[in-house]
């Protein structure tokens, strides 16, 4: 009796098992499971530089290259169309923190943010570049102004970083 109750509890909780393992399947052929994409960003140092990663929108991303010596923030894009960059963005990043640049020591990585749109058509790229002096204790955090409609004509777009904010994060101060 235990052995015939066990395989209708045994066969029914495999019909059940089947029948929802095919509903996913199915949907996910179908295209209606709700997909969640993955983004993934790399930031790297040696010296006097650092370079990141960081999607502009979501077909491209963006190259972050950061120069201790010059302070000087880099960003630059590839179209996909042609495999050649032909967008880059500056900006000097020393003014904006206390130190002003002398003997930085600074370290950068890239967030998502998805900005409203800004003016004269430009939306803002998806990724912030935050920047953190490690001299002064300060970050800030900037943002790429982005036009997809000049990328997908092939047009290149040259700009300025903008400065979203730039806050003390080290409220001790250190002495050398």
């Amino acid at each position: 009796m235990k052995y015939a109750c066990y395989l209708a509890t045994g066969r029914s909780g495999f019909l059940v098992m089947g029948l929802a393992l095919g509903l996913i399947a199915g949907l996910n052929f179908q295209g209606l499971w709700p997909n969640v994409p993955l983004h993934a960003s790399a930031t790297d140092g040696y010296e006097s530089f650092s370079i990141a990663t960081g999607l502009v929108d979501n077909d491209v991303e963006a190259l972050y290259f950061l120069d201790y010596l010059t302070g000087d923030l880099v960003g630059a894009v590839i179209n996909p169309k042609t495999g050649k960059f032909n967008s880059r963005f500056t900006y000097n990043i020393s003014q904006d923190f206390t130190s002003g640049g002398r003997n930085a020591k600074y370290l950068m990585v890239t967030g998502l943010a998805n900005m409203p749109r800004g003016r004269a058509g430009f939306q803002p790229a998806n990724s912030i570049v935050y920047v953190a002096d490690a001299q002064s204790g300060q970050i800030a955090a900037y943002i790429m102004p982005w036009n997809s409609s000049m990328q997908a004509a092939g047009k290149p777009q040259e700009g300025v970083f903008q400065t979203l904010d730039v806050q003390q994060f080290r409220t001790t101060v250190v002495r050398d």
